[in-house]
C-alpha cells in the first residue's frame, strides 16, 4: 500500500471543497471583468446575465486605446515600480539599522514609525501635497506620488522583524573578515532577508497601485493620470459605458498579476517565516 497517498477523510474532502468554492468566488470578479471587456453594450446591459460572451468584440479596447491608455499604463507601472524598488531598499536598510544597530533614540524612532502606521492616509495627504508643491516643486509630476510612498512606515516595521532573525554571529564574522557596513548589508543581510523583501515588494506595488486618493490630489493633468485614476474619471464621464470601464480594469489588472507571479516564491517564504517567528 502506498502510504504517500493521503486518505480522503470527510474533513479533507470538505476542506478541499471549501477552498475550491472560495477560490472561485475570488476569481469570479476578475473573470467577469475580462469577459465583460469583450461584450457589446447590449449584452452587458441585458437583464439576464451572460456568463460566456457569444459574440466577443474588441470595440471596448479600441475605444480605450483611442485615449492615452498606454501613457496611463506607463505612468502607473513607472510609479509603482520605482516606489517598490525605493521602498524595499529604504525599508530594508532602515529595518536592519533598527534591529541590529545600537544607537541613542533607537526605540523612540521605532515608536514613531509604529505611530505613523496608525495615521490614515487622508490625514496626511494634504500636508504631503503642500510639501511636494512648496518645498520640492514637484506638483503634477509622477515623483509627487513616488516620494511619499518611499518612507512607508510599514516597510520599515516589516523589515525590522525579518532583520531580527539574522544571527549576530554571522554579522560579527563578516566584520572580522573586513567587510564594511555596505558590503555586510548587501552581501550578508540582503540575501537573508530576501523573502521579506519579496513580500514587501508585493505589498508596496499593490498599495501604490490602489492609492487612488494620493494620485487624485497629486496629479491634475490628463497625460499624468494613472490607470486607476483614469478609470475613475471614465466612470464619471461615461457611467453607462460599462464595457469601456471593464476594458480599463482588465488592462489595469495585468501588471499586478505579473508582479505577484514574479514575487510569489519570496512572498510565500516571507509569510511562512513570519508565521514561524510569531
Amino acid at each position: 500500500m502506498d502510504h504517500s497517498v493521503r486518505k480522503l477523510t470527510p474533513y479533507r474532502v470538505i476542506s478541499i471543497a471549501l477552498l475550491i468554492i472560495l477560490a472561485l468566488m475570488m476569481l469570479f470578479p476578475l473573470y467577469w471583468i475580462v469577459t465583460g471587456s469583450v461584450k457589446d453594450a447590449r449584452t452587458i446591459n441585458s437583464r439576464t446575465p451572460v456568463l460566456f460572451p457569444t459574440n466577443p468584440t474588441l470595440d471596448n479596447y479600441a475605444k480605450l486605446f483611442s485615449r492615452p491608455a498606454w501613457t496611463w499604463m506607463f505612468n502607473t507601472v513607472f510609479i509603482c515600480g520605482v516606489a517598490m524598488l525605493l521602498t524595499c531598499l529604504c525599508g530594508a536598510m532602515g529595518g536592519y539599522a533598527l534591529a541590529k544597530k545600537k544607537f541613542t533614540g533607537r526605540n523612540f524612532i521605532f515608536g514613531l514609525f509604529v505611530c505613523a502606521m496608525a495615521l490614515p492616509k487622508q490625514v496626511i495627504v494634504i500636508p504631503l501635497a503642500q510639501e511636494m508643491t512648496n518645498f520640492f516643486h514637484l506638483n503634477d509630476t509622477l515623483w509627487a506620488v513616488i516620494l511619499p510612498t518611499v518612507g512607508w512606515p510599514f516597510g520599515v516595521f516589516l523589515m525590522k522583524q525579518f532583520s531580527e532573525t539574522i544571527p549576530n554571529e554571522i554579522l560579527e564574522a563578516a566584520r572580522v573578515d573586513g567587510a564594511g557596513e555596505l558590503k555586510t548589508f548587501f552581501s550578508v543581510v540582503f540575501p537573508m532577508i530576501k523573502p521579506g523583501i519579496g513580500a514587501l515588494a508585493i505589498f508596496t506595488f499593490v498599495n501604490t497601485w490602489n492609492d487612488y486618493f494620493l494620485q487624485l490630489v497629486m496629479l491634475t493633468s490628463e497625460e499624468k493620470w494613472t490607470l486607476p485614476l483614469a478609470i475613475a474619471n471614465m466612470q464619471g464621464e461615461m457611467s453607462s459605458d460599462f464595457g469601456l470601464i471593464m476594458a480599463g480594469a482588465a488592462l489595469a489588472s495585468i501588471p499586478i498579476i505579473v508582479v505577484f507571479i514574479a514575487f510569489q516564491k519570496y512572498f510565500t517564504q516571507g509569510i511562512a517565516r513570519g508565521a514561524v517567528k510569531g
